[in-house]
């Protein structure tokens, strides 16, 4: 089976570059023009080969639309069989062979970008599968609206459920707005779920860097600069395979400081282009609050390790890059929390700060306390922490068939609270919009429809405020008793949760 597949990689119909080999090169030169081309770098991936494949090839758009290059590194198990294998038997597969491995999946992509010969591109990880109507729903907002950027629904696939990722991209139908009206637009950018217009890629010269790890963060940074405009789906698109825990193969929580470096990189790169300032402050913020604070000191190994000052060396480091900026850069943070922790780096205290995060980390269920209309959790007796939202439970009663839940919210937006989100703990997909009106003073109600609630599965359920259309809180319960209503052979359980806040368990009725 080797030397079969060895003759038929080389075979006349290949060529041989100095970096890669084209399986077929003949039909790659030969090859129509298609709507989509979907790019995949494969590094032994022959678990999940066969279905991320097969999600491409069962598109609604069709495979006439379609065309599919996937980018072996120098797989070591069956992925270059199972390759070869497709390669024969559809026309729009492109395979190529790098002769070396280069560590990253940046190199594979770009080759993939140089090759492709459609109007969009999109990306596919070789673990991972499309939603059968991904690629027909984001073509047909690109080719609707004009724009160079659609972005949809992404959804985490663990052996303990489905959740969604990056709400901020999905929450609502968008066509044509802004990125940066959208405050999290620079956040989650791994490469899912988003069509890209290949003139914007090529006209502009956008790669990935070729690094090991935040090339897909460097390379999304930059097309959405370029864009004027984008647009965004509530709609399905992709699956992300956490099944085995992948989430932990290229991010080992001893690997912060190469990721650091690698951020760095970005960092400086960014910087470099010297953006309008209101791009700047928010691709900056990501790099400086989400990545150098929030996942630096939450990492296990930080928590652990005894050399703790290498991470505040390496923050150092970060810090610097922010010397020349125009604006002072923690003013952009989103969260408080992260605004207490940069102070307390600053002044050196780095016991108070390592106290902080434990305090947080066991600290599950937070005392509150409310000072002048706002909300603030109180750390070492002293230090307020501002929290930007924070509703309480008031009362709640059955009427009829409803279930009615008074409240209080308290914090900056009182005026972009929404709705009620009722979403299943274990498939983020189960789940239940209500309307909600909240007065200037932050008093709420929400009436839930049980015989409507009666067409989700049974299972326990969060309850969220939404405001800004996917921020969410819950509703804080101090109170035990829990309420129980049937209704159509369902029974509703109104609870409090381990973490003091309002749930709910829909259950089949005894008979």
């Amino acid at each position: 089976m080797i030397m079969r597949n060895f003759r038929k990689i080389f075979n006349p119909r290949n060529r041989s570059h100095s970096e890669y080999t084209v399986v077929d090169e003949q039909r790659m030169n030969a090859r129509p023009t298609r709507l989509v081309s979907v790019i995949t770098p494969v590094y032994n991936a022959e678990k999940y080969l066969r279905k991320t494949i097969d999600s491409v090839l069962q598109q609604s758009l069709g495979l006439d639309k379609i065309e599919y290059i996937l980018v072996d590194d120098c797989s070591t198990d069956s992925s270059r069989e199972i390759l070869l294998d497709y390669s024969s038997r559809f026309e729009n597969i492109m395979v190529i062979f790098l002769n070396r491995n280069t560590g990253t999946p940046g190199r594979p992509r770009n080759i993939g970008i140089d090759l492709s010969s459609s109007k969009y591109i999109s990306f596919l990880d070789a673990d991972d599968w499309l939603e059968p109507s991904g690629l027909e729903t984001l073509a047909a907002i690109l080719e609707e609206t004009g724009d160079a950027y659609a972005v949809g629904k992404t959804i985490q696939v663990k052996a303990k459920g489905i959740s969604i990722i990056g709400e901020h991209e999905s929450c609502k139908e968008r066509r044509s707005v802004c990125p940066l009206s959208i405050p999290h637009i620079f956040h989650h950018l791994g490469p899912r779920a988003r069509m890209v217009s290949a003139e914007l890629l090529k006209n502009n010269q956008i790669q990935f860097p070729e690094m090991k790890f935040a090339e897909d963060k460097q390379f999304f940074m930059e097309v959405l600069v370029h864009c004027p405009s984008i647009s965004t789906t509530t709609k399905p698109i992709y699956y992300l395979n956490r099944i085995d825990n992948q989430d932990t193969r290229l991010s080992n929580q001893t690997n912060i400081i190469q990721k650091t470096n690698c951020n760095l990189k970005v960092i400086h790169h960014m910087i470099n282009k010297e953006l309008d300032v209101n791009k700047q402050k928010m691709v900056l913020n990501r790099l400086y609050e989400y990545d150098s604070i929030s996942r630096f000191f939450t990492t296990p190994h930080y928590q652990k390790t005894k050399l703790k000052r290498v991470y505040y060396h390496k923050l150092n480091q970060v810090l610097k890059t922010t010397k020349h900026l125009d604006y002072e850069f923690s003013e952009e943070f989103l969260q408080p929390m992260n605004k207490v922790v940069y102070q307390l780096f600053r002044e050196k205290n780095y016991r108070l700060l390592e106290n902080l995060y434990a305090w947080d980390r066991q600290e599950k269920i937070k005392e509150v306390i409310i000072k002048e209309g706002l909300p603030y959790t109180i750390f070492n007796g002293s230090t307020h922490i501002r929290l930007p939202m924070h509703a309480v439970y008031k009362e709640d009663y059955f009427s009829q068939n409803s279930y009615f839940l008074n409240f209080t919210v308290y914090g900056d937006y009182l005026d972009g609270v929404t709705d009620v989100l009722i979403r299943d703990t274990k498939n983020a997909l189960n789940e239940v919009l209500l309307p909600v009106v909240v007065d200037k003073s932050g008093n709420g109600t929400v009436e839930i429809d049980l015989v409507l609630l009666g067409t989700l599965s049974p299972s326990t359920y969060s309850i969220f405020l939404r405001y800004h259309d996917y921020m969410k809180i819950n509703i804080r319960k101090p109170a035990e008793e829990k309420l129980r209503h049937i209704v159509q052979n369902r029974q509703f359980t109104f609870f409090r949760t381990v973490f003091s806040n309002v749930g709910l368990k829909i259950e089949k009725a005894a008979e």
